[in-house]
C-alpha cells in the first residue's frame, strides 16, 4: 500500500483554471503561461478528475493524497489584478472539489487534512504563491484565510510590493512585513519559497511562528539561488518549520534535464537535509505543472514507484515523514500556535 501524501506545492490550479481566465487578465500577466498544447485542447486541461497535467485524480489513484493547490500569481499582475486573478483561479478549484466531492475535500482547516488523508481521500488545500494582493488591501488576509487559505509567500522571482524575489536584492518592503504580522495573527502559514537571501533574513528578525520553503532545495547541492543555504535550513528547522523537496531539475542537479536527473540526484538534497538534523523538516514540495520534472517524477501516478525507492534508501520511519507526516505535523503546529 502506498504512503500517503501531503504536497506542499503545485501550479496544477493555475493550469486547470487559465483557459478561462479573463482575457484582461491573460493579457496583463504578458504571456500565455501554459502550453504548447494546453489551449489546443482546453477541455484537456480543466478537470480535476482526468487531464494532461502532472496531477489529477486519476493519476493520483488510491494514494491518499493531500495537495497545496497554490494560486501562482505572475509578477505582471497588479496587486488589484492579483486579487482578482487569485479569486477565479480558487473559484475554479473549489467548483472542481465540488464537482469531486465523492473522493475530495476541500480543507478550510489544518484540522481537516489529517482525518481525510487517513479516510483515503484526495485533499485539496488552498495556498498562493505570490500574494501581492495583499499590498492592494491588508483585509485581504483575514478574508483568505477565511476562505480557508492555510499558507501564501509574498514574492515570485522579480521585485514585489511586498519582497523581491532572487533577481533582485531588496529584502521586506513596510507593507511586507505588515502582511507577514497579519498572516500570523490570522493563522496563515508564510511561505520563503522564491524569496530572496535578504528577505529571507527579514522574515527571521519579523517572523514568530513556524514558517515553510514550500519548494526548495539545498545549495550545497545544486548551486541555484532558488536553493536554500545550510543556515537557512537551520532556521527553519529550529523554528518548528519545513521544507518541500522541489522536482525542478534545474534545482536539483547543475545542469539538470529531465532525462539526465536520477533519483540519487534526489536523495542527495534529503541525505544533506537529514545530515543537518532534518529528520522531521524534510517533506515534498513537487512544484507539479510549474517546472520540467526529472523522468522518473513524471506525474503523479510515478509515487509509488518514487515511495518505495526513498523506502529503500531511508528506510519506512523517514519516508513517511518526508512523504506526509512532516507536512501536516508543520500546519498542525501554526494552527496551534
Amino acid at each position: 500500500m502506498a504512503y500517503p501524501v501531503f504536497d506542499l506545492h503545485c501550479d496544477t490550479a493555475d493550469r486547470l483554471a487559465w483557459q478561462t481566465l479573463p482575457a484582461d487578465l491573460r493579457a496583463a500577466g504578458g504571456r500565455d503561461f501554459y502550453g504548447p498544447g494546453d489551449e489546443a485542447d482546453p477541455s484537456a486541461c480543466r478537470e480535476l478528475a482526468r487531464n494532461r497535467c502532472h496531477l489529477s485524480l486519476e493519476a493520483v489513484g488510491a494514494t491518499p493524497w493531500a495537495q497545496c493547490l497554490a494560486c501562482y500569481v505572475p509578477d505582471e499582475l497588479s496587486p488589484e489584478q492579483a486579487a482578482r486573478f487569485c479569486d477565479h483561479v480558487f473559484a475554479h478549484a473549489e467548483a472542481q472539489a465540488k464537482k469531486n466531492a465523492d473522493a475530495v475535500t476541500l480543507a478550510r482547516s489544518a484540522t481537516d487534512v489529517r482525518p481525510a488523508l487517513a479516510s483515503g481521500r484526495f485533499v485539496a488545500v488552498r495556498t498562493i504563491e505570490n500574494a501581492r494582493m495583499f499590498a492592494a488591501d491588508l483585509g485581504l488576509v483575514t478574508a483568505l484565510a477565511g476562505r480557508g487559505v492555510l499558507m501564501a509567500s509574498l514574492t515570485w522571482n522579480a521585485a514585489g510590493p511586498l519582497a523581491s524575489g532572487h533577481d533582485s536584492h531588496a529584502g521586506l518592503s513596510p507593507i511586507g512585513a505588515s502582511a507577514l504580522a497579519e498572516m500570523e495573527r490570522a493563522g496563515m502559514a508564510l511561505d520563503v519559497s522564491h524569496l530572496n537571501d535578504e528577505g529571507f533574513a527579514d522574515v527571521c528578525r519579523l517572523a514568530r511562528r513556524p514558517f515553510a520553503a514550500s519548494h526548495s532545495n539545498a545549495r550545497a547541492v545544486c548551486g541555484h539561488p532558488r536553493n536554500l543555504t545550510d543556515d537557512q535550513f537551520r532556521e527553519i528547522r529550529d523554528r518548528g518549520g519545513v521544507v518541500g523537496l522541489n522536482y525542478c531539475c534545474r534545482f536539483l542537479a547543475d545542469d539538470g534535464a529531465p532525462e539526465t536527473v536520477t533519483f540519487d540526484d534526489v536523495a542527495a538534497h534529503v541525505e544533506h537535509w537529514l545530515d543537518l538534523g532534518g529528520e522531521d523538516v524534510v517533506a515534498l514540495g513537487s512544484d507539479f505543472d510549474g517546472c520540467d520534472v526529472p523522468a522518473f517524477l513524471n506525474g503523479a501516478q510515478t509515487m509509488p514507484s518514487f515511495q518505495a525507492l526513498l523506502d529503500f534508501r531511508f528506510g519506512e520511519t523517514v519516508a513517511r515523514k518526508l512523504c506526509a507526516e512532516n507536512a501536516l505535523a508543520f500546519f498542525e503546529r501554526v494552527a496551534a500556535a
